[in-house]
C-alpha cells in the first residue's frame, strides 16, 4: 500500500479543507464570521432576529444577526457567557447566561440594538458559589425565565421585573438545556452528565417524571403543538424521540454515517423543517448534519447528510435556510507567531488581526467561528451533498475491522492478529510544537527560527528522530491539556470536555478536573485502559490520570505505580524516570511487566520564569534526559526485544508552528521500528493509539481511531535490537530563575500546580523570552496554506 504525504489546508485538486485529524470539510452554502466558539443561537418569535452566544477561551460576546440580510447588526462583550439564550416573545429581551457570574444578562433591544443589560442575580460569582447557568426558557408573559445550571445542578425560576429567584429545584447532575410545553404547564430539562430527561410541572416544580434517553443528553426541541419531543444524545450518536402524551420513547434515531456504537458523531443541535416534516441534527465530530423524514413519529426515515464546517454546535431553519452555527469554523491554522498577551478587537469586539501583537495565534482562541446559510436542499442536491460528507469522512464500519496496514508488518490490520511485539510503552508528555523542538532538522520540513529547545537542549529527542524515525507531520487532536489527555487516553474529548474547558482556560471559573474527576467527562464506553481490563490486557499507570497511589479513575485503582508523581512542576522528570525504573526492574524480577504502560514525563511543560524556578530550558532538558534515560534502562532489559515506546505530546498549545497549530514532535521507538528514516505520512494522536490497540489486540475506542492511520509505514518486519544508548545532558539542569524582570513578575502569578493553569497566552512568550532575550519579540507572521473556502474563491475570481 501506497501512502503520500498530505498537509492540512486546502486541497486543490477536491476542494476540500484537510483538517489535522485527517477529517476533511467542504461547508455547503456561504459563512459569515461569528467569535470564539459561538455554542448556541436562538431566532425570536418572528424571525426578525437571530442571537449567538460566543463562549470560548479568549474575547466572550453575544451578538444580534439580521437572518434576513446575513448581516450581524449588533454585538455586545461579555465578562463571561455560556449556552444559555432566549428572546422574550415580543423580542424587547434577549436573555443570556452569564455562566460563572452566576447571573442572567437581560439585553433590552430597540431598533435592532442592544440599548442596555440588566442582570438577574443568582448567587456570588465563581468561586463563592458554583451555579452557572445554561439553558434558557421563557414564557410568553416574560414573567419567568427558567435556567437550569451545570455546576450546581438545578432549575431556577426567575422572575425578570424583580431580578429575584423565586425557586430552586435540585437535578441530578449538569443540567444543559430546557424547553417549555406549548401550554406551559411542563418545562423539559435535559441532564447532561446522565441519560435522563427530566419534566417538571411549572405549577409546583416538582419532577412529574425521569424519560431514561441516550448518553449525554444536550440540545431538545418540541414540535409546534408539543407532541413529540427530540433529544440530542451526543455519546450515543443518537437522537431520542419522545411522545410526550405518555413520556415514552417512541423511537431512537442513529445519526452516525454508518452502522455503529463507536462514540465520535456528537450529536448536539437539532431543528425542523417549517412543515415540520424534515429533522436536521448536527454532529459536531463529523461535521455535518443528518437529516431525517419524521413524518410519520416512530418511522423515521434517513435522507441524507449535508457537510457544514467544523464542529457544527447548533442549527437553526427560518424559511428555506437553514442556519448552522460551526464551533470552530472552517479551517485549522498555523502559528508561527505563537501565543501573545495583548488582544486586538475589531468593533464588534472579536479578535482581529495582522499585527505583532494579537492573541489570535494562541490555540485556544485560534478558531474563529462561522455561521453558514444553506438553502433547504432538493433531493438532487441532498444525494450530491450526500456523497460529498462520505468524501469527507475517514471512518468508515470497514476500517473499524481492518485497519490501513499491510501484508508482514509488525503492527496487524485487525483485531485478535498476532503481532511479535508484546509490550507497549506509551510516554505522555506537555504542550510543545514541532518547529519548537525539531525544528532544526534540516531533513524535516521544519522552521528554525522558532525552534526553541534544539539540540542542545534535547539531545536523546533529536537522536529519537534521528536513529530512528523523524516524523515532521504528526498532528495532535486537542487543543490544549483538558482535552488533550482525553484525546490521548480515549481518541475523543467528548462534548462536555470540548465546550467546558475554555472556560476556564479562560479565567472564568469552572470545574477543571478533567483526568477522570468528573465522571460526566467520561467517554460511554470509557478509556484506553477499560477496553484493556475488558479484553485481559494487564496495564499500569506512571502518574497518568492520578498520582502514586491515588487514582482518579476507578479502573486504575490498583494499577497506578505507587511512586510517580503527577503533574507537578517542583518534582524533576528524573524523579518520575527514578520512579518507574524502580517500579519495572521490580516488576521485570516478577515475570509481571504489564502488557501497556502510560507514564507521565511532563517537566517539558516549564514554569515560564517564575523567580527561583527551573529555568525553560533546564526543565526541557530534564525532559529530554529522564526520557532518555527511561529508553536506555528499558532497551538494555531482556524484554526490549518484544517492546514498543510511543512518545508524544497532550496537546501543542505552549508554542508556535509554521505549519499548524496542532503540529507537535512525536515518536515511535523499538527493535521493530526502522532506522534513520523520514516519514512524512499524516498522523494523529488517534493514530498512535490505534497502532497500540492493534499490537494489544484491543478495538478502536471511537470514529477517530477507527479511521486514523495506524504508524505500520514506522515498522519492519526485520529487527534490529540494538539497544538505546541515553545522551547526557548539554546543559546544566537545575539552572533556576534568577531574574527580575517583567516576565518574572508574571510568572510568579502564575497558578504551575496544575497544568495549563497558567495563562498559556503568556506563558509561551514567557518562555521565548527566557530563551531569546527578554527584549525580544516572536517572529513576524508567514503567509499561510491555510483560508477559507470563501476568501479562495474570492481570489481566484479576482
Amino acid at each position: 500500500m501506497t501512502t503520500y504525504a498530505q498537509l492540512p489546508g486546502p486541497q486543490s485538486s477536491t476542494n476540500q479543507i484537510l483538517l489535522p485529524n485527517g477529517w476533511k470539510l467542504s461547508p455547503a452554502g456561504h459563512s459569515i464570521q461569528l467569535g470564539d466558539l459561538p455554542l448556541n443561537m436562538q431566532l425570536s418569535s418572528s424571525g426578525k432576529y437571530l442571537a449567538v452566544t460566543n463562549n470560548g477561551q479568549s474575547t466572550q460576546s453575544v451578538q444580534l444577526i439580521d437572518p434576513k440580510t446575513e448581516q450581524i447588526i449588533d454585538s455586545s462583550i461579555v465578562g463571561k457567557a455560556w449556552y444559555g439564550l432566549a428572546f422574550s416573545r415580543d423580542e424587547k429581551h434577549l436573555y443570556a447566561s452569564g455562566a460563572n457570574d452566576n447571573w442572567i444578562i437581560d439585553f433590552h433591544i430597540k431598533d435592532g440594538k442592544f440599548t442596555r443589560k440588566d442582570t438577574i442575580v443568582m448567587g456570588k460569582p465563581w468561586p463563592k458559589q458554583k451555579i452557572s447557568p445554561a439553558g434558557i426558557a421563557v414564557n410568553r408573559a416574560n414573567t419567568r425565565v427558567y435556567t437550569v445550571t451545570k455546576e450546581d445542578s438545578a432549575l431556577y425560576v426567575l422572575d425578570p421585573v424583580s431580578a429575584k429567584t423565586l425557586h430552586r429545584l435540585q437535578l441530578p447532575d449538569m443540567a444543559y438545556s430546557c424547553v417549555l410545553s406549548p401550554d406551559e404547564s411542563k418545562l423539559y430539562i435535559s441532564i447532561w452528565g446522565s441519560n435522563t430527561v427530566a419534566i417538571v410541572s411549572t405549577s409546583n416544580y416538582e419532577v412529574l417524571q425521569y424519560i431514561e434517553v441516550g448518553n449525554h443528553p444536550n440540545e431538545l426541541l418540541l414540535d409546534k403543538k408539543g407532541r413529540t419531543l427530540y433529544v440530542a444524545n451526543a455519546n450515543d450518536n443518537t437522537v431520542s424521540v419522545i411522545n410526550t402524551s405518555n413520556g415514552k420513547v417512541l423511537e431512537t434515531i442513529g445519526t452516525t454515517l454508518y452502522s455503529t456504537q463507536l462514540s465520535g458523531s456528537t450529536t448536539n443541535g437539532l431543528a425542523l423543517s417549517n412543515n415540520e416534516k424534515v429533522l436536521y441534527i448536527a454532529n459536531a465530530d463529523n461535521n455535518c448534519l443528518a437529516v431525517f423524514d419524521v413524518s410519520k413519529p416512530g418511522k423515521s426515515q434517513s435522507m441524507g447528510f449535508i457537510p457544514v464546517g467544523w464542529y457544527p454546535t447548533n442549527v437553526k431553519v427560518l424559511g428555506n435556510k437553514i442556519l448552522v452555527s460551526n464551533g470552530k469554523g472552517n479551517t485549522s491554522l498555523p502559528n508561527p507567531q505563537g501565543p501573545q498577551p495583548i488582544s486586538i478587537l475589531d468593533n464588534s469586539g472579536i479578535h482581529t488581526g495582522s499585527t505583532a501583537n494579537n492573541r489570535l495565534q494562541y490555540i485556544a482562541g485560534l478558531f474563529k467561528g462561522t455561521l453558514s446559510f444553506i438553502d433547504a436542499p432538493t433531493e438532487t442536491q441532498l444525494k450530491a451533498y450526500t456523497k460529498m460528507v462520505y468524501a469527507n469522512t475517514p471512518f468508515s464500519d470497514k476500517k473499524a475491522l481492518l485497519a490501513d496496514g499491510e501484508a508482514g508488518n509488525p503492527i496487524p490490520r485487525k483485531q485478535g492478529d498476532v503481532s511479535p511485539i508484546k509490550h507497549v510503552f506509551y510516554i505522555i508528555k506537555e504542550n510543545r510544537t514541532y518547529d519548537q523542538v525539531l525544528g532544526d532538522l534540516p531533513q524535516g520540513n521544519g522552521d528554525s527560527s522558532l525552534t526553541l529547545f534544539g539540540r542542545g537542549v534535547t539531545p536523546n529527542h533529536h537522536a529519537f528522530a534521528e536513529e530512528y524515525v523523524l516524523l515532521d507531520n504528526f498532528y495532535v487532536d486537542a487543543e490544549v491539556s483538558a482535552d488533550g489527555h482525553n484525546w490521548s487516553m480515549a481518541a475523543y474529548a467528548t462534548d462536555v470536555v470540548e465546550k467546558t474547558w475554555p472556560t476556564s482556560y479562560g479565567n472564568r471559573g469552572g470545574t477543571t478536573n478533567y483526568e477522570g474527576g468528573r465522571p460526566a467527562t467520561y467517554p460511554k464506553d470509557g478509556f484506553i485502559w477499560d477496553y484493556c481490563k475488558r479484553a485481559g490486557v494487564s496495564f499500569r499507570s506512571y502518574g497518568e490520570f492520578g498520582s502514586y497511589n491515588k487514582a482518579q479513575l476507578k479502573t486504575l485503582e490498583g494499577h497506578m505505580s505507587p511512586y510517580s508523581p503527577g503533574f507537578d512542576m517542583d518534582i524533576p522528570d528524573q524523579v518520575r524516570t527514578d520512579a518507574w525504573q524502580h517500579d519495572f526492574d521490580s516488576l521485570l524480577a516478577i515475570n509481571a511487566v504489564p502488557q501497556f504502560s502510560t507514564i507521565r514525563i511532563s517537566n517539558d511543560h516549564t514554569s515560564g520564569q517564575r523567580k527561583g524556578k527551573i529555568a525553560p530550558r533546564s526543565a526541557v532538558a530534564d525532559n529530554d534526559l529522564a526520557v532518555g534515560r527511561l529508553l536506555d534502562h528499558l532497551s538494555h532489559s531482556p524484554i526490549w526485544k518484544e517492546s514498543v515506546v510511543f512518545i508524544l505530546e497532550d496537546d501543542a498549545q505552549n508554542g508556535p508552528d509554521h505549519i499548524d497549530a496542532h503540529r507537535s514532535p512525536a515518536f515511535v521507538i523499538g527493535p521493530y521500528v526502522k532506522r534513520k528514516a523520514v516519514v512524512s505520512t499524516m498522523y494523529s494522536t488517534s493514530g498512535f493509539l490505534r497502532t497500540m490497540e492493534l499490537i494489544l489486540g484491543l478495538p478502536p475506542m471511537s470514529q477517530y481511531d477507527a479511521a486514523a492511520v495506524p504508524l505500520f509505514e514506522c515498522f519492519t518486519a526485520t529487527p534490529d535490537f540494538t539497544p538505546y544508548t541515553v545522551k547526557p545532558a548539554l546543559i546544566d539542569l537545575n539552572l533556576r530563575n534568577v531574574a527580575d524582570n517583567e516576565s518574572s513578575k508574571k510568572s510568579a502569578a502564575f497558578n504551575f500546580s496544575k497544568e495549563d493553569a497558567a495563562p498559556d497566552l503568556e506563558l509561551n512568550e514567557i518562555i521565548w523570552k527566557a530563551v531569546k532575550g527578554e527584549a525580544s519579540v516572536m517572529p513576524a507572521p508567514k503567509r499561510s496554506a491555510f483560508v477559507i473556502l470563501e476568501k479562495k474563491k474570492k481570489d481566484e475570481d479576482d
